[in-house]
């Protein structure tokens, strides 16, 4: 049987605490597991996985990450949130963090682009519909225009329906 979906992921960080708190106030994640200074297990807002995300401290003095910049490794995360209303909310907090990277239209993806205290990169994104994509929404980069997207697709429309949420 074929790989069914992503189940947690794993990220290693200077300063548990911090990270913590940056995926907690930031994103949204709760904390339901851990061991103290070493490891925490968060999981995101209606999950009924065990744990989304684990973090794992390795100290003040670790290197940052060269994936990307003369080394291979992981470039980002994505993380899907159900409407344009919490992707506008999700803006707001990360802009205000000074975590804020890039936003881009995707066609059939918005997404925020944002890094986490220790730099690492993960994407925010919501999903158009299936019942709403068409030629107009192929595969692009593009400048994300989210107040022209909310007045197009509504600010409460359940996206990824029929594409990573079953119809």
């Amino acid at each position: 049987m074929p790989v069914q979906r992503l189940n947690h992921a794993v990220l290693y960080v200077r300063d548990l605490d911090r990270s913590v708190a940056f995926y907690t106030e930031a994103l949204g994640f709760r904390q339901v597991a851990g061991m103290p200074g070493k490891a925490a297990f968060l999981q995101a807002e209606g999950s009924s996985n065990d744990h989304d995300l684990g973090l794992f401290a390795i100290g003040a003095d670790a290197a940052p990450s060269a994936a990307g910049r003369g080394a291979v490794g992981l470039y980002h995360l994505a993380w899907e949130v159900d409407t344009l209303a919490e992707l506008s909310r999700i803006s707001d907090v990360l802009s205000g963090r000074g975590a804020l990277v890039g936003a881009s239209d995707h066609g059939s993806t918005k997404a925020l682009y944002a890094q986490d205290p220790d730099g690492l990169e993960f994407e925010v994104s919501w999903l158009v519909p299936a019942s709403l994509l068409g030629e107009e929404t192929g595969m692009r980069v593009a400048r994300l225009d989210l107040p022209a997207e909310i007045e197009r697709y509504g600010a409460r429309t359940r996206g990824g329906v029929g594409v990573s949420v079953p119809a």
